[in-house]
């Protein structure tokens, strides 16, 4: 790594790699303090190099409260915290990333024993899992029944077996059993 740093720039690429590399051996190895300084420098170059509210930056910010969690600094993480969750939901509204941090600082506050906060989070945190999985589900049949569509049409053009089954849109009849 230190390699690295010197043949290039700071902000390069591969640099933040290789430091992501030895940050993360360091998590595994339970070396908190040297992985926080490593997540400290990588953060603070992101922030540099592509905006405080680019998502690798906000990974990075992420990253550094979970080891502040794992050290017990729990205010610290919780305002790293706090600042992740409202940057993705302001830059990235109803999204995978923004539901991980609303989860990520209701645990904080259940670990804290703020019972009332880690329940507003996870309130907010259900309902958006739902429009997200309304939207999902919604888009998913469309998909599907557009695809049996074409499939229909491309195989009558050409004579051909559609690929896809046309989706039943009834149920098939009950057959009584024998007395």
């Amino acid at each position: 790594m230190e390699t690295r740093k010197g043949a290039l720039e700071k902000e390069h690429p591969d640099t933040l790699t290789s430091t992501a590399l030895l940050m993360e051996r360091y998590r595994k190895q339970g070396r908190w303090k040297e992985a926080e300084e490593l997540e400290v420098q990588v953060m603070e170059t992101k922030k540099r190099a592509l905006g405080p509210e680019h998502p690798d930056t906000l990974t990075s910010i992420a990253d550094l409260a979970v080891t502040y969690k794992n050290q017990g600094q729990w205010k610290e993480a919780e305002e790293l915290q706090v600042q992740v969750m409202e940057t993705r939901k302001k830059v990235l509204g109803v999204h995978p990333d923004t539901l991980t941090s609303i989860a990520n600082l209701a645990t904080t506050y259940k670990n804290q024993r703020r019972w009332n906060e880690a329940e507003e989070l996870e309130v907010e945190l259900m309902e958006m899992r739902k429009r997200v999985l309304k939207a999902e589900h919604l888009e998913s049949k469309t998909d599907t029944l557009t695809r049996v569509f074409l499939d229909f049409i491309l195989a009558s053009d050409h004579n051909l077996p559609p690929v896809h089954s046309p989706p039943t849109l009834c149920r098939p009849p009950v057959q009584s059993a024998p007395y």
